[in-house]
C-alpha cells in the first residue's frame, strides 16, 4: 500500500543569508600553500553547503547580482558602475526540499582561462558547481555565449556534454593496441598514435566505443575535464518585443527571464531542478507517518540504501541489518531490501538496525 497523509503542494522557496566569508588574496589562490603539492584547490574556497551547487557566471552588468538577489534574497552589492565586483556571494534556497547553494561568481572577462583578473579562481569555483546558469544579456547573446563557453571550455570545463565513450589503459609495453567498436569519420589507428605521442604515450589500450573526434581524445588522455550541466539565462526579456521572446523560448538550454521584473522565475526554478537530477528520499520512523518535510537528498549517480546511510552517518552502515522502502524502486510497497538497492526519487525507507 501507499503511505497515506501525503499532500503534494506547490513547493515553498526559501532562503537563507550566508554569513561573510573571507576570501583570501589573488596570489595565494593562483598558487595554493604548500608549494606544489598534491590535492586540487578550489580556488577560493566558499564551503559547499546543502545538497547541490549552482554557479552564475556570466559578464559585468548582465543582471546577475539582480537576479540572485531576487531570486534567494542575498544582497550581493550590485555594482553601479560597469566593473566587476571580485567577491563570490553565497545565498541558499531552499527548493521542493532540496537546500541547494547559489554562487555569484564575478564576472568573468576575456582573457580569464589565462589568468587575467580573477578569472582563473572564478573557473576553478565553476569546475566544483553541480550546474552553471550562464547569464546573458538578451540584447547582445551570442557574442558574450560564445567568449563565456571559450573561457570554460580552455579550463576543462564541457557544458551539456556527456564524457567520451572511449576507453583508456596506460601500460608498461606491447606498444598502442587501437580498437574502434563502430565506424569512425575522423579518427583511425595513425592518427591515435600521433595524437598519443605528443603525450609520451608509446604503449597503451584504446577502445573507441562511439563515433569520437580527436578532441575527445585529448579530453580523455588529459583526464582533467568536468562534465557539467549548463542553462543560458537570457536576461531583461522586458526590452524585446514578444515575437523576439517566441524565437528565444526554441534555443535548447535556454530560460528567457526579468530579473529586475522577477518574470519566468518559476521556470527557471523548474529548469534547474531537472538539470540537478536530485533524489529525494523519505524517512519513516517505526510505527510513525513518513516525514515529508524534510526528505534526505542525493545525487541521482549515488541513490543506493548504502549512500542514504553515509549521507546521514556513516557508522550506520555497520548497525544496517535491512530496510523496507515504499516507492517507485520497488514491486511490492513494502519490501525488504539490501544496502545496495538503488531506490528512486520520493521513496519512502525505514532503517532496521542489527
Amino acid at each position: 500500500m501507499r503511505w497515506p497523509g501525503r499532500r503534494r503542494t506547490r513547493p515553498q522557496l526559501t532562503t537563507w543569508v550566508c554569513s561573510k566569508h573571507v576570501l583570501p588574496n589573488s596570489e595565494e589562490l593562483i598558487t595554493p600553500k604548500g608549494g606544489s603539492g598534491g590535492g586540487t584547490g578550489e580556488g577560493f574556497d566558499v564551503a559547499k553547503t546543502g545538497d547541490a551547487r549552482v554557479g552564475f557566471v556570466g559578464f559585468p552588468s548582465v543582471g546577475k547580482s539582480t537576479l540572485l538577489s531576487n531570486l534567494a534574497g542575498v544582497y550581493s552589492e550590485v555594482a553601479a558602475s560597469r566593473v566587476h565586483h571580485s567577491n563570490l556571494v553565497p545565498g541558499v534556497i531552499r527548493y521542493k526540499g532540496a537546500k541547494i547553494q547559489l554562487l555569484d561568481l564575478p564576472g568573468i572577462i576575456e582573457g580569464a582561462k589565462d589568468g587575467k583578473g580573477r578569472g582563473r579562481q572564478v573557473i576553478a569555483v565553476a569546475r566544483t558547481c553541480n550546474l552553471i546558469l550562464i547569464v546573458l544579456d538578451v540584447l547582445k547573446p551570442l557574442l558574450h555565449k560564445k567568449l563565456i563557453e571559450h573561457e570554460l571550455e580552455g579550463f576543462g570545463i564541457r557544458l551539456n556534454k556527456q564524457p567520451p565513450n572511449i576507453g583508456f589503459k596506460k601500460k608498461d609495453k606491447g606498444g598502442i593496441n587501437f580498437t574502434a567498436t563502430c565506424a569512425q569519420s575522423e579518427l583511425d589507428a595513425e592518427t591515435v598514435k600521433s595524437i598519443l605521442a605528443e603525450y609520451k604515450i608509446h604503449n597503451a589500450d584504446i577502445t573507441l566505443r562511439s563515433d569520437s573526434t580527436a578532441d575527445d581524445l585529448i579530453d580523455v588522455v588529459e583526464g582533467n575535464r568536468v562534465y557539467i550541466p549548463c542553462i543560458y539565462v537570457l536576461n531583461k526579456i522586458d526590452q524585446i518585443s514578444i515575437e523576439e521572446l517566441d524565437i528565444i523560448y526554441k534555443v535548447p538550454h535556454t530560460v528567457p527571464i526579468s530579473a529586475h521584473h522577477r518574470w519566468n522565475f518559476d521556470d527557471l526554478l523548474e529548469r534547474m531542478w531537472d538539470y540537478l537530477r536530485l533524489v529525494r528520499i523519505y524517512t519513516k520512523p517505526k510505527g510513525q507517518l513518513p516525514d515529508y518535510t524534510s526528505p534526505v537528498v542525493l545525487p541521482n549517480e549515488r541513490t543506493s540504501v548504502e549512500d542514504f546511510c553515509m549521507k546521514i552517518h556513516k557508522n550506520l552502515i555497520k548497525e544496517f541489518k535491512y530496510a523496507l522502502v515504499w516507492g517507485s524502486s520497488v514491486k511490492h510497497n513494502p519490501q525488504k531490501v539490501g544496502k545496495d538497492h538503488v531506490m528512486e526519487d520520493e521513496d519512502v525507507i525505514q532503517l532496521v538496525k542489527k
